[in-house]
């Protein structure tokens, strides 16, 4: 992974992060806070960011607006030095990993909307029964709600677990 050191002695406040990146402050404090970004102080006490900062902001942003969770997110920033800048070399490994999650949950969410489209399972509270999958109200027996479509959501959502389980086993720490 290709990083390039950044000039270290061009600080920013945090009022020019903000103007920069379009980020409220508070979002920044909060990304501080989980370890997504970090920050100096100066002589005042405070806070002054390296301008490479503004990479990892729009890094998180981008990740957040197409699902990515932050401590994904975490996870995959620390794996850089904190006082690099990310290089396109860089960028195009975490989007290459990235896009390889997005590629999964959008085959879920195209296979969820196709089940909408069509009957969702019965157990749907429109009806008793239904003649192509549930004669005598069968699966109303069993358990309540559209019962196939949980039945295959459930068992795709478990074939696709295992890529998704080092997601859930990140607890971003708290500071």
């Amino acid at each position: 992974m290709t990083t390039t050191k950044y000039d270290t002695h061009r600080l920013m406040t945090i009022g020019e992060v903000s103007q920069r990146s379009g980020v409220p402050i508070s979002t920044i404090h909060f990304y501080e806070e989980k370890g997504l970004i970090k920050s100096t102080r100066n002589a005042a006490n405070h806070r002054r960011f390296r301008s490479y900062v503004l990479r990892y902001i729009a890094i998180i942003k981008i990740a957040q607006l197409t699902g990515i969770s932050l401590a994904d997110v975490k996870k995959t920033l620390g794996e850089y030095p904190e006082d690099a800048k990310l290089s396109v070399d860089a960028w195009q490994s975490i989007s290459s990993h990235w896009r390889e999650d997005l590629n999964q949950r959008i085959t879920y969410l195209i296979r969820l909307r196709d089940e909408l489209d069509s009957c969702i399972g019965c157990g749907c509270l429109s009806m008793d029964s239904c003649p192509l999958r549930n004669p005598n109200d069968f699966l109303g027996a069993q358990k309540s709600g559209p019962v196939i479509l949980e039945r295959e959501l459930d068992v795709e959502r478990d074939s696709l677990l295992p890529a998704f389980q080092d997601l859930h086993s990140i607890k971003i720490e708290e500071s």
